[in-house]
């Protein structure tokens, strides 16, 4: 028997997904499904319909197991309202699984306000990633946040006035509560994002182009707007069943900055959210981007980030108490990240990876991780899986707790005894 995606997803998105999983569990036991091949693999970021994906987490969970991960890491953005769904997936489907939720903060207040961190969209403004949040605390920081998801749909609703001035005269509008609200779960404590406002913006010019000639004559003759001959290829591609999420990146890449809105005040200070990680026992850590020159996730364009002042931001963040960095292998360049290595062991940063999934076109599984040189990282991964589950039964047993550096005072002796105890977890 063979399930294809589009069956799976249906399934693993349905009202009663868990259920449903653990019936195709039970298949893959009795031998009706194949088991996949599982290796070393693992992803620490993917993200899910809380914050914007094809996947629900449990549907995630699936995938990520069908890739053959070991390990799968919830990666959400301002909440962790599917920590419990996606945490019970993972137990159905037998895997490794730690949760986290990224955001957006605020450096106003720091030497680097005015320059562009890691955020595309803005200066002063920068993502960062709470890993490992110890599980009893999952609520409380999804609630931190609600005031901030809340303040990030005003600045969304002035964006659809301002992309409706923009398309008006080629007679398309978005509506924020009908177009863009369902798209997401906010109702259920999830967040509503830029990719939602490319989202609806992309059904209606499918729907008003159903036919990729006529999509793509749109974009380029009467928008008169730069198209890639890769994202052009896609739209005139009359079985492609992912032409939204391509339309959505191109949104993304090359329209939003014509109708994005700055963040302010849903972007807490970044001191606030290291105090919030320091007090649930998470792992704090900013997300290194580096210069983009072909962007990995078809949504970001060529552009210029931290790396011409790395050797002043790393130490800052270092002083500012910022546990980790996280990075992907497959973003930047092998000089790029050599650097930024280096300059976690000089600063005693924790190393975490992830691939940031949130389209169906998107690999789970990061082949240039499996360079030897990234070996750390798959150690790093199971440290972090035994720092969550230790600090969900005792606070004191965290990677950073004060028991835990006294224990092992070099950071790399206390990554490999985590990481042993999260292997043998399996």
């Amino acid at each position: 028997m063979e399930l294809s995606r589009e069956e799976a997803l249906t399934l693993l998105n349905a009202k009663d997904r868990l259920t449903n999983l653990q019936k195709l569990m039970d298949q893959v036991k009795a031998g009706a499904l194949a088991a996949p091949k599982t290796g070393r693999d693992v992803n620490n970021h993917i993200h899910t319909i809380y914050s914007f994906s094809p996947y629900s987490p449990t549907a995630a969970v699936w995938f990520a197991y069908q890739a053959g991960l070991c390990t799968c890491g919830l990666m959400d953005h301002d909440c962790l309202a599917g920590a419990e769904e996606f945490l019970s997936a993972a137990r159905i489907a037998g895997m490794g699984a730690t949760i986290g939720q990224e955001c957006r903060v605020s450096f106003k207040n720091s030497p680097f306000g005015d320059r562009r961190i890691n955020n595309p969209d803005q200066d002063g403004v920068a993502y960062m990633a709470l890993h490992g949040v110890p599980h009893q605390y999952a609520k409380e920081v999804t609630d931190f946040f609600a005031p901030y998801r809340d303040k990030r749909n005003v600045r969304n609703r002035k964006m659809i006035e301002s992309l409706n001035g923009m398309m008006k005269d080629y007679g398309v509008t978005v509506d924020f509560d009908k177009d863009v609200l369902p798209l997401s779960q906010f109702a259920n404590g999830g967040t509503v994002t830029e990719r939602h406002i490319s989202s609806a913006l992309s059904y209606k010019l499918i729907e008003r182009f159903p036919e990729g000639k006529d999509l793509v004559a749109f974009i380029k003759d009467e928008m008169k707007l730069p198209l890639s001959a890769k994202i052009e290829k896609y739209l005139l591609d009359p079985d492609n069943p992912h032409r939204m999420y391509d339309l959505l990146g191109w949104v993304k890449s090359d329209l939003i900055s014509r109708f994005y809105i700055p963040a302010t005040d849903e972007c807490p200070d970044v001191r606030d959210v290291l105090a919030l990680s320091e007090k649930v026992g998470a792992i704090s850590a900013y997300a290194y981007l580096g210069d983009v020159g072909s962007s990995v996730t078809g949504d970001k364009r060529a552009q210029k980030f931290e790396d011409d002042y790395l050797d002043e931001l790393m130490p800052y963040l270092s002083g500012l108490g910022f546990r980790a960095i996280t990075y992907m292998p497959s973003r930047n360049t092998r000089a790029q990240l050599d650097r930024v290595r280096a300059l976690c062991d000089k600063y005693g940063f924790f190393q975490i990876s992830g691939e940031d999934i949130n389209s169906p076109r998107q690999s789970f599984v990061c082949e240039a991780q499996r360079d030897p040189a990234f070996a750390n990282l798959y150690t790093a991964t199971w440290a972090l899986i035994a720092h969550e589950w230790r600090s969900t039964t005792d606070p004191e047993d965290g990677l950073f707790s004060r028991k835990s550096i006294e224990k092992w005072p070099s950071l790399t002796d206390r990554v490999a005894a985590f990481a042993q105890w999260g292997e043998n977890m399996k």
